[in-house]
């Protein structure tokens, strides 16, 4: 059977080969929300990170099993429970560290035995080579993932669109985030976000810039006008596909 198989099989939507690394995707659903949590596989040492679990242990326990890797990190984004819902069971029952910014860990007061603060500084698993960018705006110390040509980008970006902001610092946060987002990633990046408004994770970064209104602003008020503009439909906002 062929790897693509196996993981429609179980659930998985796709998988991406990103150099020497491969990324396994796994659609969680609680109640009317859908996460998406990202399985990234070094197949040469048979290791594995995963970028904000939640919800659904089994379909983790099944990505290691068909891929034939043990999990030896665990990346959050940020600290909202519907990104870290797994993360302290899964660091218990494979023994591996769970990485968050330091920034987030102080906004949050998130804790757990196996919790390593972070920075900027890129560190590797095995093959699995692993920038971190503080992206703040959805939370002070939102983090997203740099690996091959891969961003994992919890809440900060969408496809189609980008995190809430709680208040106009928030919102000006974001935008700072995203020009930096727009200078550093190279248009062919796949961005692999925490939801989906319709678009499956994977989305070429050249096409984002073109179609998401958010990476049109010019300045960060009118940005932020728009962000916290009043007249959303806050019920849509867990409407994710």
């Amino acid at each position: 059977m062929k790897f693509e198989e196996a993981i429609m099989n179980i659930g998985y939507t796709d998988a991406y080969h990103s150099g020497v690394v491969q990324v396994v995707i796994l659609r969680m659903t609680y109640m009317s929300i859908v996460n998406y949590s990202y399985l990234i596989v070094d197949h040469i040492n048979n290791q594995a990170v995963i970028v904000d679990p939640a919800w659904d242990m089994r379909k983790v326990d099944q990505a290691l099993k068909k891929t034939k890797t043990i999990l030896s990190g665990i990346l959050l984004t940020h600290s909202h429970p519907d990104h870290v819902h797994l993360a302290r069971p899964l660091s218990r029952k494979y023994n591996c560290p769970i990485w968050m910014s330091n920034e987030e860990i102080t906004y949050s007061g998130f804790y757990d035995q196996q919790l390593k603060g972070i920075d900027n500084t890129p560190w590797s698993v095995g093959q699995i080579q692993i920038e971190p960018l503080l992206t703040p705006g959805h939370t002070p110390g939102g983090m997203c993932y740099l690996i091959g040509n891969s961003l994992f980008t919890g809440d900060t970006l969408f496809a189609e669109g980008c995190g809430l902001c709680p208040d106009i610092k928030g919102a000006h946060s974001m935008y700072d985030s995203i020009e930096f987002l727009k200078k550093k990633i190279m248009p062919e990046t796949l961005i692999f976000p925490g939801h989906s408004y319709g678009k499956s994770p994977g989305q070429i970064f050249s096409q984002i810039l073109k179609n998401n209104i958010y990476l049109q602003f010019k300045n960060k008020n009118d940005f932020t006008a728009y962000r916290l503009r009043k007249g959303q439909n806050k019920l849509s906002f867990f409407d994710f596909q």
